[in-house]
């Protein structure tokens, strides 16, 4: 009696303790729910940078990467979808417990948690720059002749928002933010190539690589490689987006989530090729590493599409953090026994906001910076780690057509992780030369 007693106590703690975490606590999300979660987190700062990763790669090479890592990443997508509820009567909800079920219960947590920790808090990082850098660039625009401010305010000025927006308790509260940023995401990538298509292809485009010599070349080569793998970063929150969903046996969550997430690639091909492509044919490799800054005129629009790209982050940021605060909160309140309440997650999540502003204001290196962690970071989680994970569960026929499509995937990922942070470490130790830290 006592033993089952003390059960129905650890299993009410556990259910109280997963209402209240923000993964887990909501699970009556729609498919569209799906879509623009979706396109928030896939499509955001990497599309600003894509012109000028095509600058690095080329036409040939550029528009093949492009391609494949759309019909690769879409494909390891539709695996997480599908793995997200494999074993009947329990949910996946996080990446790492899919890693867990995989690789076992220590060793699937250290493959799972330190790549996603170091995705998530790296596009926070990065997001954090890229707003504090557009809202400089909305404000220059518009008052050309005001005083010159240092982006490092900007980036204080974009972190006061999430001081409040991060203690929104989960993925569902933060919906109107995320419809917001994918209608934006939209909006800007349009701007983007529209408005420069209107400049008209520049006197004297040069198309050819930048490099002084091969050696720099094939270092470029490789930064451009880990910018496209930024862009498609989705797969880090695609498990937690599902949890959202509610499911039966009748009724999986993967119809819904499936359906949202082919109307988030149709977007995110709406969006990056037309600003990767016309963005090069407009500019050649004189294209900044944010085409927005590339465009000055006409200025109310460039205004506009900077404005966006702000509203925008603020919601991908939101939807980055989310399972950083929930792994953050599961460790305290699970490891450590601290009571699930509010002050407990005020302080946590100050803390994290004020970490990530802390560190964009002190290395802005906004194309280096993308280039790294897409190469680092992103291309397991995205290119190459949901395949593994389907080898180890489903055990395909070898050398049929699952076992030979899942290993072109890692070969291809695991050659991008390598190459991709050797060029994008290059180009942040030039950047460093010349800027100051906090300055």
């Amino acid at each position: 009696m006592a033993a089952a007693s003390q059960s129905q106590d650890k299993s009410a703690r556990q259910k109280e303790i997963d209402n209240w975490l923000p993964i887990t606590s909501s699970r009556n999300a729609k498919w569209w729910y799906s879509a623009f979660h979706n396109v928030t987190a896939m499509v955001g700062a990497g599309v600003l940078s894509l012109p000028y990763a095509m600058s690095e790669l080329g036409w040939g090479p550029g528009v093949v990467i492009l391609i494949m890592s759309w019909v690769i990443t879409l494909y390891t997508l539709w695996q997480m979808v599908e793995m997200h509820e494999m074993v009947p009567g329990k949910r996946f909800d996080r990446y790492h417990e899919l890693g867990q079920h995989a690789f076992g219960e220590r060793l699937g947590l250290w493959i799972v948690v330190p790549q996603q920790l170091i995705v998530e808090v790296g596009v926070n990082i990065v997001y954090m720059v890229t707003g504090g850098k557009s809202l400089k660039k909305f404000h220059d625009t518009v008052c050309p002749n005001c005083r010159d401010i240092r982006t490092s305010y900007f980036i204080v000025i974009f972190a006061c928002v999430h001081f409040v927006l991060s203690h929104l308790p989960n993925f569902n509260s933060i919906s109107g933010v995320s419809v917001a940023a994918a209608v934006m995401s939209l909006s800007y990538s349009t701007i983007a190539w529209v408005a420069s298509l209107e400049k008209g292809v520049k006197p004297n485009v040069d198309y050819s690589y930048k490099g002084e010599n091969r050696a720099d070349t094939a270092l470029s080569f490789f930064s451009g490689l880990g910018e496209v793998a930024f862009a498609y970063a989705g797969h880090n929150v695609v498990l937690e987006i599902q949890a959202t969903i509610p499911s039966t046996p009748e009724k999986p969550s993967k119809g819904p989530m499936w359906k949202g997430v082919i109307v988030a690639y149709i977007v995110v091909a709406l969006c990056y090729f037309p600003v990767a492509l016309v963005g090069y044919w407009i500019f050649g490799n004189s294209v900044d590493d944010n085409v927005l800054i590339t465009l000055e005129k006409p200025a109310w629009l460039i205004a506009a599409a900077n404005m966006f790209v702000v509203v925008h982050v603020i919601g991908s940021y939101q939807i980055y953090a989310m399972p950083v605060f929930d792994m953050i909160e599961t460790v305290l309140v699970k490891k450590m026994n601290f009571r699930p309440c509010f002050r407990l997650r005020f302080i946590t999540r100050t803390l994290y906001v004020s970490l990530t502003m802390l560190i964009a204001i002190a290395v802005p290196f906004f194309g280096g910076l993308l280039g790294f962690f897409g190469g680092f970071a992103f291309a397991p989680t995205t290119y190459f780690l949901p395949c593994i994970m389907w080898l180890a569960i489903y055990k395909p026929r070898r050398f049929g057509l699952s076992w030979f499509a899942n290993w072109t995937c890692i070969v291809l990922g695991t050659i991008l992780m390598i190459l991709a942070p050797i060029g994008s470490l290059r180009a942040i130790i030039l950047s460093s030369k010349s800027y100051k830290f906090f300055s």
